[in-house]
């Protein structure tokens, strides 16, 4: 049976035209009638899906420049605030399963990563039952505490369903090429306004927050520094560019924004996983290297990094508040306490540090694997590893097996993103933000690493051989 989507490609281009003056036409008549913001938003919804529907994959590209150059936010009554990119992950997920209805038929790429990752969305929703059901009563609830859970968990869903949108959506190599310099162009546009000095307010007017946090900088390099590692087929335009962005990623990482560690980690992390895949005869010698130099460069790194005024600044007072965490986990270790209950847990005593006696303290782990204990326990987090585990089993078959154009790089840039967002999770909560920290804002960075690892799926349907199941 053939899907909407699908009749709706056999229309000639002519029709498809005729159809779209008719429904904008309509549209301004009902405006016309009816001048009000939430007819224009229904109708533009309607419009949005039509045309989802007949090319899905043009959705993907348009949550690319949403998360980088829309910055709106709307209030939601609490202390979260909802952006856009947060409202079209869904938006897209519902098209896409309306469509896999008429087909009859979940278009998932079916690699080993997807039983863990709906596995772990699902022990997410039972942590939520169960910290509802087993709360301590000698702990005030906040009213809009239930509204602030759905919203962590509706962060962990989302940041499946980018997964598994890119892994479904993405038909053929061309599309992901086209998405991937996409992100490259934009994010390179994005990188100058951010890294260049006097283009600050237009930076603010023009961007979002994204392009402030690790995961974007990081992402950059490692699809960047893939192509340029490993794509031969670049043009010389294509490689010059590249050279320019990777220059402009490390001055922002390592000189405007040093006193972020999480950038200049991000990125180095990236890039030395690169370097690994593209290098693997001086492998033995770099780790010989390293071992040898270590007394002279761990000081070195550790002074770049902020040294002893940072630490005590933040390194020990995150240390504070990552055992407060896990005390407070140890309610229900096997599920945790609930996504996002560990706050108010955690704050419903007073917290000292040093000198330092935070009477009502707003604790955050800053740490996204502490955060994933307390949001879904053991239970959850073994979860997680095992999505992990097969993502990376999965890029690692198709690393070396697809030629060395566009595709190859593509995959050594995602391998690399995958490693170096495992080191950004030590250091805030970067990949699945913490509604109460980085929340919806760091969402609009987080969801493109969920994006582009979910193209590994995709490439796996063109080198079946190469995937796990």
């Amino acid at each position: 049976m053939a899907s909407l989507g699908d009749r709706l490609r056999e229309v000639r281009p002519v029709r498809v035209a005729t159809l779209v003056v008719l429904a904008v036409l309509l549209a301004a008549a009902v405006l016309g009638w009816h001048p009000r913001l939430r007819y224009a938003a229904l109708i533009g919804a309607g419009l949005a899906g039509l045309v989802l529907v007949w090319k899905p994959a043009l959705g993907l590209g348009a949550l690319i420049l949403f998360a980088l150059v829309v910055p709106l936010q709307f209030g939601t009554g609490t202390e979260v605030r909802l952006n856009p990119t947060a409202l079209i992950v869904p938006a897209l997920a519902a098209v896409w399963a309306a469509g896999a209805l008429i087909r009859r038929d979940l278009p998932l790429v079916r690699t080993g990563a997807d039983r863990p990752l709906l596995l772990f969305l699902l022990s997410a929703a039972l942590s939520l039952l169960i910290g509802n059901a087993l709360w301590d009563l000698a702990v005030p609830r906040p009213a809009n505490l239930l509204v602030v859970q759905l919203a962590q968990w509706g962060i962990l869903v989302s940041s499946g369903a980018a997964f598994w949108l890119m892994g479904s959506l993405v038909t053929s190599p061309e599309v992901l090429r086209r998405l991937t310099w996409l992100f490259l162009y934009v994010g390179g546009a994005v990188a100058v306004l951010r890294a260049l000095p006097g283009l600050g307010r237009l930076a603010e007017a023009t961007t979002t927050s994204a392009s402030t946090r690790a995961p974007f900088w990081m992402l950059l390099a490692a699809l960047g520094g893939g192509q340029l590692f490993f794509n031969r087929d670049l043009r010389p335009l294509q490689r010059g560019y590249l050279v320019c962005l990777l220059g402009l990623v490390a001055y922002f990482a390592f000189v405007v924004r040093k006193e972020t560690a999480s950038n200049w980690i991000g990125v180095a992390v990236a890039v030395a996983a690169l370097a690994w895949l593209r290098f693997p005869r001086l492998r033995a010698v770099v780790v010989v290297a390293l071992l040898v130099l270590y007394p002279v460069l761990a000081p070195r790194v550790y002074e770049f990094g902020g040294g002893d005024s940072e630490w005590e600044e933040s390194g020990g007072s995150r240390l504070a508040l990552i055992n407060r965490v896990i005390s407070v986990t140890r309610r229900d270790p096997l599920f945790g306490v609930g996504p996002a209950s560990y706050r108010v847990y955690a704050s419903a005593e007073p917290l000292t540090y040093g000198g330092a006696l935070w009477y009502n303290p707003a604790v955050n782990s800053h740490n996204n694997y502490v955060d994933l204990y307390a949001h879904v326990g053991l239970v959850g987090l073994g979860l997680f590893a095992w999505f992990v585990w097969e993502v990376l089993r999965l890029g690692g078959g198709l690393v070396g097996r697809v030629g060395a154009g566009f595709v190859a790089g593509y995959t050594h840039g995602a391998v690399a993103a995958l490693v170096a967002a495992l080191v950004l999770m030590m250091l805030a909560d970067w990949v699945l933000p913490f509604v109460y920290n980085i929340g919806f804002p760091g969402f609009q960075a987080s969801v493109l690493v969920w994006l582009f690892l979910g193209g590994l799926a995709a490439v796996a349907r063109w080198y079946p051989s190469a995937r796990g199941t």
